[in-house]
């Protein structure tokens, strides 16, 4: 495959040019020249590199997380352990996560419960709660 524009790039990877222009302003995807022609013309590669930021950053790893992936992908000193580190450290955050989320339903549940339609809401209990909360 040839070197393609923007538009085709963000195509073929799956995404919005905007994203495309995005990842480039935050160093994730090199920026390439703009020749006289106007049209700046991106390697076949970068589909790929796209690909790979999409796909992590759906699994929940940040940019800086994503950037020392790629980092580790190119570093020939590397192992898949290293990989691997920083997934169970991405899974541990996920787990911690889930965690603060399962106690916040827990208390929204206990709120919703205890509220009643017909109270007024100086004695609602959401809000109550919502203002001792510190």
């Amino acid at each position: 495959m040839r070197a393609m524009t923007i538009g085709r790039l963000a195509k073929e990877s799956g995404v919005h040019v905007e994203t495309v222009r995005y990842y480039e302003r935050c160093g994730m995807i090199p920026r390439p020249p703009k020749p006289s022609s106007g049209y700046r013309e991106y390697p076949a590669d970068m589909v790929v590199r796209i690909r790979f930021i999409k796909n992590a950053q759906e699994l929940g790893f940040s940019l800086k997380e994503i950037a020392e992936l790629l980092e580790l992908r190119v570093d020939p000193d590397s192992t898949c352990d290293d990989v691997r580190q920083q997934a169970e450290l991405k899974l541990t955050d996920i787990s911690d996560k889930i965690r603060a989320l399962q106690r916040m339903k827990a208390t929204l549940v206990k709120l919703v419960k205890a509220c009643h339609t017909s109270t007024p809401t100086t004695a609602c209990p959401i809000l109550g709660a919502l203002e001792e909360r510190g």
